[in-house]
């Protein structure tokens, strides 16, 4: 058994609906997984785009998610703290929580959602960015799975 993610709201490589892009309410999707390595004490979830024009553009940042979190529902709260514990980092859109796709015209966009089983919640403060989490997490992954979803306008 692999650890692997998956979304009600899309297929792996398929089209991102608008209602979790700018273009429409801006919600997250309900993200689920399993297999996690047993000994996990903690998940890291980052979302970004590496097809932006100004280079990967990260659109969303969540860590220290208890480990016995199976699954995100759809429309996190946009806080800097969740009920479970779970913190929430800076997006590149400057803000915290979800930022949904919101690429220019043309060709779409892959957008990477990236969860990281660990060893021990990371030693962070409430909005962290991609570069502050990536950094503590290192030497502290156990495993990590991925989906890609895609959106253009």
């Amino acid at each position: 058994m692999s650890f692997q993610i998956s979304s009600s709201a899309f297929s792996e490589g398929g089209t991102i609906a608008k209602k979790f892009t700018c273009d429409g309410p801006d919600v997250s999707p309900a993200l689920t997984w399993k297999d996690a390595p047993a000994s996990a004490q903690a998940f890291a979830l980052i979302m970004d785009d590496p097809d932006a024009p100004v280079g990967t553009w990260v659109h969303w940042v969540l860590y220290n998610l208890p480990a016995s979190t199976k699954e995100l529902p759809e429309g996190v709260e946009k806080t800097e703290q969740l009920p479970n514990g779970a913190l929430q980092g800076r997006n590149d859109f400057r803000k915290i929580g979800y930022g949904g796709p919101c690429p220019p015209a043309g060709k779409p966009h892959r957008y990477y959602f990236k969860l990281y089983a660990l060893d021990r919640k990371l030693d962070l403060k409430t909005g962290a960015t991609k570069a502050e989490v990536e950094a503590a997490m290192k030497g502290h992954i156990l495993g990590q799975t991925q989906i890609m979803g895609r959106y253009g306008r």
